[in-house]
């Protein structure tokens, strides 16, 4: 591409089209189930504490900051809206631009579009439920749908125990499957089962349908329930199709006490990996303490999906204009 051509749009009329019908039909879907729409601010004064994303960090320097406030671009909306529960709103959803540092590929832009809904009174296999039910709204066939559990997959996969299987194992899995630079490779627990999840499994689920990976280690409970089960997992879900995930859904987590610890052993991951600590959404951790309704909640990236239903390859393909032309 020449310079010349980079005011050019990176998606066709015909997909920016599909695009607007996709979002039209979203709307009409919440609209028809009472969920209602939300706009939560892009800027905050906090970051995700999250060790695998880094926020953009911006400065506001005018009345009432003189000496600068330092803000954050959100990586999604999740916590407003969760402080929007914890107001009593009901059943919410939002469709809005999120941004997320050093992301750039087929799949990733630094800037895309999520949309992220939360449902009072349901638990993460509930919400299966209805993110099939749309995603097969949206798409021009329907998709079958798989539920495999983060063991099944494992087992049927690699023949390992993902909550059991010590390290070594984990390595010799990757080993036996010929990864490349395994040997010489150093990595915690959950290091090695997401490498060997991302290279080995992934790619093969979602094929010709709908694959939604549930309750997944305890250690890798994010911002979801850990239930009291032996093992414990951690109660979220991620879906895929053609092997690119799509959504990510967790029964959300409300305990306040339970949400700082987990923050602030984020933050002590990130030093340790030699990166700045973030500050922790504090107006979060008080709305938590006031009480989170019982709830699900998802967030559905809005490119990867136009990019499976019209079998693009990239992600420059089903957006207006991509990095290199904005």
């Amino acid at each position: 591409m020449s310079q010349l051509d980079q005011w050019r749009p990176s998606a066709s009329l015909g997909m920016m089209r599909r695009r607007a019908k996709l979002l039209r039909e979203i709307r009409e879907f919440f609209w028809q189930a009472g969920v209602l729409e939300v706009e939560t601010p892009v800027c905050s004064r906090f970051a995700t504490t999250d060790p695998a994303i880094d926020s953009f960090k911006i400065r506001y320097t005018g009345p009432q900051a003189a000496h600068g406030l330092p803000l954050y671009l959100h990586t999604s909306p999740e916590f407003p809206m969760k402080r929007l529960l914890c107001a009593d709103s009901g059943p919410i959803y939002q469709i809005c631009k999120v941004f997320r540092e050093g992301e750039l590929g087929d799949r990733h832009n630094p800037e895309f579009t999520l949309l992220e809904w939360y449902r009072p009174g349901f638990d993460h296999h509930k919400l299966i439920d209805e993110v099939a039910e749309l995603v097969n709204l949206l798409s021009d066939e329907v998709l079958p749908v798989e539920r495999l559990s983060y063991a099944e997959a494992f087992q049927r996969s690699l023949k390992v125990d993902p909550h059991n299987a010590t390290i070594e194992q984990l390595r010799a899995a990757a080993i036996d499957h010929r990864l490349p630079g395994i040997e010489t490779l150093v990595l915690d627990r959950d290091g090695w089962l997401n490498l060997l999840l991302s290279h080995l499994i992934e790619p093969g689920l979602g094929q010709q349908k709908m694959t939604f990976l549930y309750d997944y280690p305890a250690s890798q409970a994010a911002l979801a329930k850990v239930s009291g089960d032996s093992p414990a997992v951690a109660e979220r879900f991620e879906l895929y199709i053609s092997g690119i995930e799509i959504a990510n859904g967790f029964h959300e987590l409300d305990d306040s006490a339970e949400q700082q610890r987990r923050f602030e052993q984020d933050n002590n991951q990130r030093m340790e990996e030699g990166r700045s600590s973030v500050p922790m959404d504090e107006w979060l951790l008080q709305a938590l303490a006031q009480g989170l309704p019982p709830c699900a909640g998802v967030a559905l990236g809005i490119d990867r999906l136009m990019m499976v239903l019209t079998e693009s390859d990239n992600i420059r393909d089903v957006i207006s204009f991509d990095l290199d032309r904005s």
